[in-house]
């Protein structure tokens, strides 16, 4: 139980720094979410049916997008205001 707790404890402290950002940022915050609800829409639909290849691009472009929103949210909190 002790060890379960330590676990516990370890992913609180780790996603502190997270949950910080996204409250200081919440456009940016929104943005992330949406892209990542997105993506999961994109593989729920090409899971369903084949889109030709262009469900495999979109997922490529937004993992870009991802990626970027949370090099600008690292920007940001390492430039301030």
């Amino acid at each position: 139980m002790r060890y379960l707790m330590t676990i516990s404890t370890a992913a609180l402290i780790s996603l502190t720094p997270v949950l910080a950002i996204a409250a200081d940022q919440p456009h940016m915050d929104g943005a992330l979410a949406a892209l990542q609800n997105a993506r999961h829409e994109i593989d729920i639909a090409d899971q369903a049916k084949d889109h030709g290849g262009h469900a495999g691009t979109a997922t490529n472009l937004i993992d870009q997008a991802i990626r970027e929103v949370r090099e600008g949210i690292r920007f940001r909190n390492e430039h301030g205001k």
